[in-house]
C-alpha cells in the first residue's frame, strides 16, 4: 500500500483500513480486560480502553508506513498504547502514590520494546496484583511483533531512549501533588542544555508522546529504515512534533484536569496569550524539523492532522476563548489542518447521532 500524500487519500485509508483494524484489536483487549480477576485492575483496564480509544486510532495512522506489514504495525501500536493508557490510569486514578511502584509498572513498556527481555511481576509493589495475565499478554504481543523485523537493531536504541524519557515523566508526574513540580524541574536540569528553547513543562510534554516510537517501529516493519533515517526521525519528532501532540492534548483537557486535580502542563504558562504564542511556535518548529524526513508529505499530514483533530474536539467549546484560539491556531497551521478540523467536527456530530 502506497503511503498517502494528500489529506483526502489519508482519510480514506484511515477509515477504510486503519480504524477497522484498531477496532478489532481493541475488541480483543476489551475481552481480555473483562476477565481480569482483580476488581480494581479490571476497572482501570476497561476504563482506559473506553476513554482513550482516540489515542490508539491516532497512533495507528503510522501503520500506513509499514507497507504489507500494516496489520502487524496496528497490532503493536494498539497493544503498546493500551499499556500506556492502562498504566496512566493505574498511576493517576488508582490506589498507589509510590514512585517505585510507578517505575516498576513502566518497566513493562521497556520490556515491550525489548523482544529478548524476560517478563516480570510488574505489580509486586502494589496490593492489586491479579490481572489474569493481561499486562504480560500486552507486553508479549509487542515483543512478538518486534521479533518479526530484521531492522529492530537499527531502531532499538532510539525507541528505548524515547521510552526512557516517557517512563521518567510518568514516575515524576504521578507522585504526591506537592512533589511533582520539584521532581520534574530537577529532572529537566539534566536535559535543558540540549533543549534550551523549552521550559521544563514543554520538555515534559515532549517526553509524554509515543508518536516517535510508533513511527520508527512502522518503518522498521516495512523494511524502510536505516541508521541515518532513524536519526532524522528522532530529531524530527523530538521535541517539537511530540511536544505539540501532548500540549494540544493537555490544552483540550484543561477543564477536566481542573476538576480531577490532575497535573496539566498548560496551567504553567503565565497567561493564555503566552500559551497560544508557544503553541504557534511548536507548530512552526515542527514544520521546520520534519521537512527532511522520508515521506515528508505524510509527516506533514500527521502534523497538521494533529492540530485539526485536537482543535475539532467538542471539549474546545468548553474552554474560555476556545473558539478564537482554535481559529488562530488553524490559521497558522494552514489548509490541511482546517481540512482535518472540519472532518473531525463532522465525525463527532455523526457519532453523537448514531451513538
Amino acid at each position: 500500500m502506497d503511503v498517502p500524500t494528500s489529506s483526502f487519500t489519508l482519510m480514506i485509508k484511515v477509515y477504510k483500513h486503519i480504524f477497522p483494524s484498531v477496532d478489532r484489536e481493541l475488541g480483543y483487549w476489551r475481552q481480555k480486560a473483562e476477565k481480569i480477576p482483580n476488581k480494581e485492575l479490571r476497572i482501570q483496564a476497561l476504563s482506559s480502553i473506553a476513554s482513550k480509544r482516540f489515542h490508539c486510532q491516532g497512533g495507528a495512522v503510522y501503520a500506513l508506513l509499514a507497507g504489507n506489514k500494516r496489520e502487524e504495525a496496528v497490532r503493536f501500536i494498539v497493544a503498546y498504547q493500551t499499556i500506556s493508557d492502562y498504566l496512566d490510569n493505574l498511576c493517576d486514578r488508582s490506589t498507589s502514590m509510590d514512585p517505585n511502584d510507578f517505575r516498576l509498572l513502566h518497566l513493562s513498556m521497556i520490556d515491550a520494546l525489548s523482544p529478548t527481555n524476560s517478563i516480570k511481576n510488574y505489580y509486586v509493589l502494589r496490593e492489586d496484583q491479579d490481572d489474569g495475565g493481561y499486562l504480560v499478554d500486552l507486553v508479549q504481543t509487542c515483543q512478538r511483533v518486534l521479533q518479526q523485523t530484521e531492522l529492530y537493531p537499527v531502531i532499538r536504541d532510539h525507541i528505548l531512549r524515547l521510552e526512557g524519557l516517557y517512563g521518567d515523566l510518568q514516575v515524576h508526574k504521578h507522585v504526591q501533588v506537592e512533589e511533582r513540580v520539584s521532581r520534574l524541574t530537577s529532572w529537566f536540569e539534566a536535559y535543558k542544555d540540549k533543549t534550551p528553547a523549552l521550559s521544563w513543562y514543554e520538555f515534559s510534554a515532549a517526553a509524554g508522546s509515543t508518536l516517535g516510537i510508533f513511527c520508527m517501529v512502522s518503518y522498521a516493519l516495512g523494511g524502510k529504515i536505516t541508521s541515518e533515517t532513524v536519526n532524522q526521525i528522532y530529531e524530527g519528532y523530538f521535541p517539537y512534533m511530540q511536544g505539540l501532540h501532548i500540549l494540544l492534548d493537555y490544552y483540550i483537557d484543561q477543564e477536566e484536569d481542573r476538576e480531577e486535580g490532575d497535573l496539566n502542563f498548560c496551567f504553567y504558562y503565565p497567561n493564555k496569550e503566552k500559551m497560544q504564542e508557544r503553541l504557534n511556535y511548536f507548530i512552526k518548529q515542527t514544520d521546520r524539523y520534519i521537512i527532511d524526513l522520508p515521506n515528508r508529505d505524510f509527516h506533514k499530514l500527521v502534523h497538521h492532522g494533529l492540530v485539526g483533530l485536537y482543535l475539532g474536539d467538542p471539549k474546545v467549546a468548553c474552554l474560555e476563548d476556545g473558539f478564537q484560539v482554535a481559529k488562530d491556531l488553524l490559521k497558522v497551521s494552514g489548509m490541511k489542518a482546517r481540512f482535518f478540523y472540519w472532518n473531525t467536527k463532522i465525525y463527532y456530530r455523526l457519532s453523537n447521532k448514531t451513538g
